[in-house]
């Protein structure tokens, strides 16, 4: 995949199918519009054109309102090729170019930059200023911009229309595995191991303190997870903490993850965690002692969620 900082630096290719979004999440509404891209463009010999934004329209429209991306623009772009997008466009998101309008943008970038033959787009997408730009609009005058529009309908699971929102509330929630439905993969993060206080060490559960790569990256709520822990290329099964430690009274926010059947100085090394599974939530325990034998528990549920997921896969 070819990626673009600057739409000046693309060459029109023959044949261009392209799609435009925020994409945030890639999930599996956004999965189905790249394939249909990917069809259109073996049918015809074409390349397939994705156009994204960056930074996220909101955080630049509604800077003091709070909000949480499902991925950064590196995380994106590795989804996106590994879906088998053949040029990925990424146009700054600028409050310039948000007073662009609907015509100016066809014209501007779908025609004279990338020369379109053919644009498709999800449910309901809009574009320009005041969103005025609808598959309506681009159905009414497509033969003046030289390039046919397909709309791909509302994406459906158990009659819920997938949206990168409903993801951000399912993980806000904890649950985590209806992000996994929607996405079609384990929601991850990407994080560098920082120093902590030692004290899971000191309790026989050893942890690695997470500092979050993307400061804008949405973490699912306070809780224990059942995660897998990618490290050098290798997976282990983890149990990870999002939260305060109330037992110890801690007065941070942390993230910790216990990896099992391993002991390795990973300080200042990345890791990637997934999510599987909710545990359970937060609570104080009574005493240290009262805490490690949750601990020992909710290892014992992490081992067995995995060997019967493990089965169910087999």
């Amino acid at each position: 995949m070819k990626v673009y900082n600057d739409i000046n630096s693309f060459t029109k290719v023959k044949q261009a199918v392209v799609t435009s979004g925020t994409f945030d999440g890639v999930h599996i509404g956004h999965q189905k519009i790249i394939k249909r891209l990917k069809d259109i463009a073996n049918k015809t010999g074409g390349e397939t054109v994705l156009l994204t934004f960056w930074p996220h329209p909101r955080l630049i429209l509604y800077p003091d309102q709070p909000f949480k991306l499902l991925n950064s623009i590196e995380e994106k772009t590795r989804l996106l090729e590994q879906y088998g997008i053949d040029h990925l466009i990424i146009i700054p998101f600028t409050k310039l170019f948000a007073g662009w309008s609907s015509e100016k943008f066809i014209n501007e970038i779908l025609v004279k930059k990338i020369g379109t033959k053919k644009l498709v787009i999800g449910y309901n997408h809009r574009f320009g200023k005041h969103r005025s730009g609808s598959f309506e609009v681009l159905k009414k005058d497509s033969a003046n911009y030289g390039f046919d529009v397909e709309e791909i309908p509302r994406q459906e699971i158990d009659h819920i229309g997938i949206s990168s929102t409903k993801i951000r509330k399912a993980l806000g929630a904890g649950e985590v595995d209806i992000s996994t439905k929607y996405l079609n993969r384990p929601y991850c993060i990407n994080s560098t191991v920082m120093e902590g206080d030692k004290l899971g060490r000191e309790i026989g559960f050893p942890t690695a303190n997470l500092q979050i790569d993307f400061t804008q990256k949405l973490i699912p709520s306070d809780g224990i997870y059942a995660v897998k822990v990618e490290y050098n290329n290798k997976f282990y099964l983890g149990m990870l903490n999002i939260g305060y430690r109330p037992t110890i009274k801690g007065k941070t926010k942390r993230i910790e993850v216990h990896i099992l059947g391993f002991d390795k100085n990973i300080y200042n090394k990345k890791l990637t965690v997934y999510f599987y599974k909710q545990l359970r939530t937060e609570i104080r325990f009574p005493s240290i002692n009262a805490l490690c034998s949750q601990l020992e528990k909710d290892k014992i549920a992490v081992i067995s969620y995995f060997k019967t997921i493990s089965q169910q896969n087999r």
